[in-house]
C-alpha cells in the first residue's frame, strides 16, 4: 500500500462525501484536533506510570474521542450519525471536579510549567482552545454536531485540571503569574 496518493497535490483534500480546499475551515479545525492529539500522545509518554496512571488512561480514551471529534467534522453532508456525545462531556466534568478538589487551592492565574508532563498538558489546553475557536467558525458555515464544541470547551478545562494534578502529585508547585491579582475565591469552610 502506498501512503501517498497524489490526490492532494493541487491543494484539495477529501471529506467524507466530497472534496474541499485544504484550507477549508473544517480541515483547519480537524487538523488542529489532530495536532492536539499528537501532544496528548506526548503527555501520555511523560506521565508517571504510578502516580498518574488514572490520567494516563483517561488521555488514551481522549485520543480516541479526539478522532471522533475530527470524524464528526469531516463529513461534507449532515446525513450521518455523530460520534461525540453528551456522555463524553459528563465524564470530563466529573474528572475535572475530582482533580480540582485534589489540587491545592489557587488564587492567581497559573502559567504553563512545573513538570514536563504538566507543561505538555498546558500546551494541550491551549491547542484545544484554538481548535474550539476554529469549530465556532465551522458552525457558522456548516451544520455540525454541537457536542463537539461543548466537548472541546470542557476538554480545555480538563487539561488545566490534569496539569495541576500532574504537578501536585509530583510535589511540584504550579507556576503562578506573579502580576496577577487574587482572582480565584476560595470556598468558605
Amino acid at each position: 500500500m502506498n501512503i501517498y496518493t497524489k490526490t492532494g497535490d493541487k491543494g484539495q483534500t477529501s471529506l467524507i462525501g466530497g472534496r474541499v480546499n485544504k484550507d477549508d475551515i473544517r480541515v483547519e479545525a480537524y487538523g488542529t484536533i489532530d495536532e492536539l492529539n499528537g501532544f496528548v500522545g506526548q503527555a501520555i509518554y511523560q506521565l508517571d506510570e504510578t502516580t498518574l496512571k488514572d490520567v494516563k488512561e483517561e488521555l488514551i480514551t481522549i485520543q480516541h474521542e479526539l478522532f471522533d471529534c475530527g470524524s464528526d467534522l469531516a463529513f461534507a453532508k449532515d446525513d450521518h450519525p455523530y460520534k461525540v456525545t453528551n456522555d463524553m462531556i459528563s465524564v470530563l466534568e466529573k474528572r475535572i471536579d475530582v482533580y480540582m478538589s485534589e489540587a491545592p487551592a489557587i488564587e492567581r492565574f497559573i502559567l504553563p510549567g512545573g513538570t514536563p508532563a504538566a507543561t505538555t498538558l498546558h500546551i494541550c489546553r491551549t491547542i484545544t482552545r484554538r481548535a474550539e475557536r476554529l469549530v465556532v467558525g465551522v458552525q457558522r458555515e456548516y451544520k455540525i454536531n454541537a457536542a463537539v464544541l461543548q466537548y472541546l470547551n470542557r476538554l480545555s478545562d480538563y487539561f488545566f485540571a490534569a496539569a495541576r494534578i500532574a504537578n501536585a502529585r509530583e510535589n511540584v508547585q504550579d507556576v503562578e503569574y506573579i502580576r496577577s491579582a487574587k482572582v480565584f475565591k476560595q470556598p468558605k469552610k
